[in-house]
C-alpha cells in the first residue's frame, strides 16, 4: 500500500473541542480506538500547545518537519518547553503528563510521524480546562 502526500486526509485533531487551523490529525494505520498498533501524523500549527495530558501507553514520535516544542509535567509552562527540530525522536512515557505545540514566531507548522498501541486513553491532567492552549 502506498499514500503519496496530497492523498492523505487530515482531520481537526479531537473534532469539536480545538479551534479550526490549531492542529490537525491524519490516521495512516490502525487507529486510536482499535486495538494494535497505529501509526499518524500530528500537524500543530504555530501558536497552540496542547494543555498537559497523559496517555496509558507509551507513543513514539518522529519530527518529520517544521518545530515541535515539547516539555513534561502537570503545569503549563510553554516557556521552557525545549524545541524539538526534523528528524528529532521523542518517546513519551506511559501516564507521565506532558504538553506540546508549536511556538507563535514558528513560520510553519510541525508535523510529527506518531506511532503507539491503540486503544488511546488520553487524560487531561485539569479536565475543567480546555485540552489546548493558544500561546
Amino acid at each position: 500500500m502506498i499514500t503519496l502526500p496530497d492523498a492523505i486526509k487530515w482531520d481537526a485533531w479531537r473534532a469539536g473541542t480545538v479551534p479550526p487551523h490549531s492542529s490537525e490529525m491524519a490516521t495512516l494505520y490502525g487507529g486510536l480506538d482499535q486495538p494494535g498498533p497505529y501509526l499518524v501524523l500530528m500537524k500543530w500549527y504555530p501558536g497552540y500547545m496542547s494543555a498537559p495530558h497523559s496517555y496509558a501507553t507509551d507513543r513514539l514520535s518522529l519530527v518529520l518537519s517544521g518545530t515541535w516544542w515539547v516539555n513534561s509535567g502537570s503545569d503549563f509552562d510553554s516557556e521552557h518547553a525545549v524545541p524539538v527540530p526534523a528528524g528529532g525522536f521523542v518517546r513519551r512515557v506511559a501516564h507521565t503528563p506532558h504538553y506540546d505545540g508549536v511556538k507563535p514566531s514558528a513560520k510553519e507548522p510541525a508535523v510529527i510521524g506518531i506511532f503507539g498501541i491503540a486503544p488511546v486513553h488520553f487524560e487531561l491532567v485539569d479536565a475543567s480546562k480546555p485540552g489546548w492552549r493558544r500561546v
